[in-house]
């Protein structure tokens, strides 16, 4: 399950589904490993956004967070990062399993 929660900032209904099909990957990875649960949070400090994802499945927890000027910028990243990890996650899983 991901959830997208905007906080203090303002969010488009564009930008959020843009937002969630860039987030489909990292689903599917999430689904692989099973027992997903995605939680991103946008606030706005000063003149910069900074997004914090906090990610739990069956292979672990972690948190990643990201801070930049704008926000397709902060959500690049921030997938970005959550789709490595889960990839990570993925390997040490496979490499426990044989």
């Amino acid at each position: 399950m991901i959830k997208l929660e905007p906080g203090n900032v303002l969010l488009k209904p564009s930008s959020r589904r843009q937002f969630m099909g860039w987030l489909k990957r990292v689903a599917r990875l999430g689904q692989r490993l099973g027992n997903f649960d995605l939680k991103i949070t946008l606030s706005r400090i000063g003149n910069q956004l900074q997004a914090v994802a906090s990610c739990r499945d069956r292979a672990g927890e972690f948190t990643c967070r990201t801070r930049q000027r704008d926000i397709h910028y902060v959500m690049r990243e921030l997938i970005r990062r959550i789709s490595a990890q889960l990839h990570l996650q993925s390997l040490q899983r496979v490499a426990i399993a044989a």
